[in-house]
């Protein structure tokens, strides 16, 4: 399972339009609405829940479409198709965005909180988010490489 709504593109200065904080999320321009994403793939990290108490624990097990070295989607336009859980983030799920990083731009922005010090579009570097040790970068390994996912929990994510 896993999402990661980040395109192509790359973030070259800082925005001095801080959209995010008068900009509802459904209303966003989808030029907008991928710029939130700061690109640290914690959301295509596998991730289980516990049955009991809802909690939801992550994993160092990322999706099989993850570039690891990138932190990209390997498929992003056909990501749904090759892998059927990846969830394609829209504004409604944000009403109850509890299974996204706390530190999700679309989260924050959901809750009325603010961005971090490092996310991109402050910053105007989309490695301040690897500088920051926000990203999965050098933490994951793939699917395709890990046995059963109980054996791979992490609480850094």
């Amino acid at each position: 399972m896993g999402i990661l709504p980040y395109s192509d593109h790359e973030i070259v200065s800082a925005t001095t339009d801080r959209f995010w904080e008068t900009t509802a999320l459904a209303a966003m321009t989808p030029e907008q609405w991928e710029s939130l994403c700061d690109g640290c793939a914690k959301c295509c990290l596998e991730k289980l829940e516990d049955a009991d108490t809802g909690r939801i624990h992550y994993t160092n097990v990322a999706c099989k479409l993850l570039d690891l070295d990138t932190c990209r989607c390997g498929d992003y336009a056909d990501r749904a198709r090759l892998v059927p859980s990846c969830i394609t983030l829209m504004p409604a799920m944000l009403e109850q965005p509890r299974w996204l990083p706390a530190t999700c731009a679309y989260r924050l922005v959901a809750e009325h909180r603010p961005l971090p010090a490092w996310h991109p579009l402050l910053t105007g570097d989309p490695a301040t988010v690897q500088a920051a040790g926000a990203s999965v970068h050098g933490r994951v390994i793939s699917e395709e490489d890990a046995g059963p996912l109980i054996h791979h929990l992490v609480d850094w994510a």
